[in-house]
């Protein structure tokens, strides 16, 4: 199975989440910071959009959250046609050296100020896309391991053919009868029910 390019890039978008968040963060003049909390006897005082752009902030964080919510329930819901048996597995540190590098980014310069390094970077953020979509790492999302899913290093047999692959799995992957579907180039499992 390969993931449609819609689903690729949902999945995609949704491990900048955290890079919106830092933006938006950015985005709040440190003048609001000193503001007194709101006082509800009195609504029309309060500051409820802190931010300089509020567009470009609160796009960004519903788009990314609407993909991180639309790719758990994506991966709920994948289809797993093969049984197969866990020999053995390991952990595998997730690849999260082409997460962090745009964080870094995020921190040295980029703000919603200059349009024409957003510009840029929404440029270096599809070319991100393009090689991990098409190197089939898709699903190598650091965000993941928040909702418990993991990646492992395993000895599977499935059909009677022994391989070794990646695998992809909510909680632990200990020895024993899973069920499979391959992904690019992993493996995503779950216990039989």
């Amino acid at each position: 199975m390969q993931f449609k390019l819609t689903a690729g890039f949902i999945i995609f978008l949704g491990s900048y989440l955290p890079l919106a968040l830092i933006l938006a963060v950015q985005d709040i003049p440190i003048s609001w910071w000193s503001n007194p909390f709101c006082d509800v006897s009195n609504l029309e005082s309060c500051l409820f959009n802190p931010f300089r752009h509020s567009y470009f902030s609160i796009i960004f964080i519903v788009v990314t959250t609407i993909s991180v919510i639309i790719s758990n329930i994506s991966l709920k819901k994948i289809d797993y046609p093969f049984e197969g048996e866990v020999k053995n597995s390991k952990t595998i540190p997730n690849d999260i050296i082409n997460y962090v590098f745009p964080y870094v980014v995020s921190f040295m310069g980029i703000s919603y100020d200059a349009p024409e390094k957003m510009l840029g970077f929404v440029v270096f953020l599809l070319w991100m896309f393009a090689i991990t979509y098409k190197s089939g790492q898709i699903i190598m999302n650091p965000l993941l391991l928040m909702f418990g899913w993991k990646l492992y290093e395993a000895r599977i047999v499935i059909n009677g053919q022994e391989r070794d692959v990646r695998v992809l799995k909510k909680g632990a992957l200990t020895p024993g009868n899973y069920k499979f579907q391959s992904v690019q180039d992993f493996y995503i499992s779950r216990e039989i029910s």
